[in-house]
């Protein structure tokens, strides 16, 4: 079972067959491999009877049937509904994802009440049993820069500054012992040792200079988006890098290069540097809104909606217009579908 358990994915699947993981162990040696299939049959029962429940499925269908059958029918009710869930999960999951109940009906031969009950119980269960044990670690980000509230204005508004992190500045320098033996040396041998020396300051100088790039464009991104740190996301203004390149005078490729995979923790979190540079839509006022706040605004009136009626894309950008910002109703989908959030007819609850 230990080999079981080592073979499971983070969302705690078993992806591969018993005969994969069995040549796996016995390679060509056939009657082993058959030996060991039957192990792995045995064990595979031992080890769904674990905790967390679904563990150890092959697939999302028999996860969700592992947790209905551990669910305790201690009702006729209860049983029924259970016994109507487990029915709709031997159906293709399609059905069960759009929440195709009309087709559900007659597939299981239960009433429309019936499988609303059911797939209401299903939603409830947990679809990776594994996740909650992933080694969260490993997707820790540590930024590259801090931001850091440095007083107040005239306005009484607070003012932001950025800093490198000190964790992550790299400690180089040239020893100083070998560096001053070299000075007095001559010949042939001490003129290369003289070249890396040389080649290890110019390295020393040149990431000390990618540093300082990059805190200046984090001072200027500070600078720009003030109202960010003051208010949140949906403050953000619209950026794109050449803005920051022409302030800095620096090429917008070097800009580009800059703030890809390199971080910021601010008070509201942790984001890349790209994080704030977005496009601009247009409003009534005759500024632009970021593309980054009108993502949290659309997030924040999907979190905020009926979940018996939830809202649609043309909802959504009529609601944006009203509230001067002209986003269509293709735009309004692309920003749902980047910030991972269903369709109406998925977010529906029954």
């Amino acid at each position: 079972m230990r080999f079981l358990i080592e073979s499971l994915n983070d969302d705690g699947y078993l992806e591969d067959s018993f005969e994969t993981l069995a040549e796996s162990l016995a390679g060509d040696d056939v009657e082993q491999c058959e030996e060991l299939v039957h192990r792995f049959q045995v064990a595979l029962g031992l080890l769904q009877s674990l905790e967390p429940t679904g563990v150890g499925a092959r697939d999302l269908g028999e996860c969700l049937r592992l947790q209905l059958q551990a669910i305790p029918a201690d009702s006729e009710e209860r049983a029924a509904v259970r016994q109507t869930a487990l029915a709709i999960c031997k159906q293709p999951l399609e059905l069960l994802a759009k929440r195709d109940v009309k087709r559900l009906v007659p597939a299981i031969g239960a009433t429309e009440h019936e499988v609303k009950l059911a797939i209401a119980l299903i939603a409830r269960l947990e679809p990776k049993p594994g996740r909650r044990f992933i080694d969260v670690e490993r997707n820790v980000v540590v930024p590259d820069v801090l931001v850091t509230a440095s007083g107040v204005d005239r306005q009484g508004l607070p003012q932001f500054r950025a800093m490198l992190n000190p964790e992550v500045m790299p400690r180089l320098k040239v020893n100083d012992i070998y560096a001053n033996a070299l000075k007095g040396s001559k010949g042939d041998s001490h003129a290369g040792l003289q070249q890396r020396l040389q080649e290890a300051r110019w390295m020393i100088k040149n990431i000390q200079q990618r540093f300082d790039t990059i805190l200046r464009v984090s001072n200027a991104i500070t600078q720009r988006q003030r109202s960010f740190f003051i208010h949140g996301e949906l403050a953000m203004k619209p950026m794109v890098l050449r803005e920051i390149a022409e302030e800095l005078g620096l090429h917008e490729s070097t800009i580009s290069r800059v703030t890809t995979a390199k971080y910021m923790h601010t008070p509201y979190g942790t984001y890349e540097l790209k994080y704030f540079f977005g496009s601009g839509l247009g409003t009534d006022s005759g500024n632009n809104a970021s593309s980054t706040a009108v993502r949290a605004l659309i997030k924040q009136l999907i979190a905020s909606e009926n979940p018996k009626k939830p809202l649609s894309d043309n909802q959504l950008s009529d609601m944006l217009k009203e509230q001067g910002i002209d986003c269509a109703r293709r735009t309004v989908a692309k920003y749902r579908e980047a910030l991972r959030i269903a369709p109406t007819n998925l977010r529906k609850t029954l």
